[in-house]
């Protein structure tokens, strides 16, 4: 008996669309936010987009508050 490897593959894809992916955006973002340069917030502004469904679920538990600014 051979397991079946579509639904595999799809719960596969599915976990790193809604959880991993988002969540390495999220330490990312946390890490670069005020730092980051035009083309690079182009960058994130398009990661955010493309892996918003999954920051969605994401965001209640990993909520970063932000930093103060340091002059």
């Amino acid at each position: 008996m051979s397991l079946p490897i579509v639904p595999l593959v799809y719960l596969a894809l599915g976990g790193a669309y809604l959880i991993v992916l988002p969540a390495l955006l999220f330490v990312y973002l946390k890490s670069r936010w005020y730092t980051a340069r035009s083309i690079e917030r182009v960058l994130m502004y398009f990661f955010v987009f493309l892996l918003f469904p999954g920051l969605l679920i994401l965001s209640p538990f990993l909520n970063f508050r932000p930093q103060p600014r340091q002059s």
